[in-house]
């Protein structure tokens, strides 16, 4: 498959963006959207999505340590069941620890606290959908074991 995936890191009160290049190999960090409430936060990402001219959205799914599905998940299969009313493709990604990665990331490359503060959401997405990318890839790749 080609074409450009968005992800999204989806919080309570901001939503990190990602995008992939269209041979799905790399993540960038995009932006990061406050949360209005369901209907203007779908009205936007629906227009982002069409705007970069996307073929699938990606939700990070923020399970719990075991791998249950816990309150923060199903806040976000809500969101995505709604994205997905408005005719758009949505798949999940397990993305537990993103966040924490996304800050030790920032604090090596020097960012001071103020700063990561409105960054961590969108790379937080970068490492959802980077992790994202490569489980694709590595699915499609043969398996070479010896």
């Amino acid at each position: 498959m080609t074409g450009r995936i968005l992800a999204l890191d989806v919080g309570d009160r901001r939503i990190g963006i990602a995008l992939s290049d269209a041979s799905r190999l790399i993540a960038t960090p995009h932006s990061v959207y406050t949360r209005v409430g369901y209907t203007p936060d779908v009205k936007y990402i629906a227009q982002l999505y069409h705007s970069v001219s996307a073929t699938l959205l990606v939700c990070g799914l923020p399970r719990n340590m075991d791998g249950s599905i816990g309150f923060q998940a199903e806040k976000v299969q809500a969101f995505a069941e709604k994205l997905t009313e408005a005719g758009l493709p949505v798949a999940f990604q397990d993305e537990r620890l993103s966040t924490v990665s996304a800050h030790q990331a920032l604090i090596e490359g020097g960012m001071r606290r103020e700063e990561r503060k409105g960054t961590v959401d969108k790379v937080a997405a970068a490492v959802i959908l980077q992790q994202y990318l490569d489980a694709q890839r590595s699915a499609q790749s043969p398996e070479t074991a010896h």
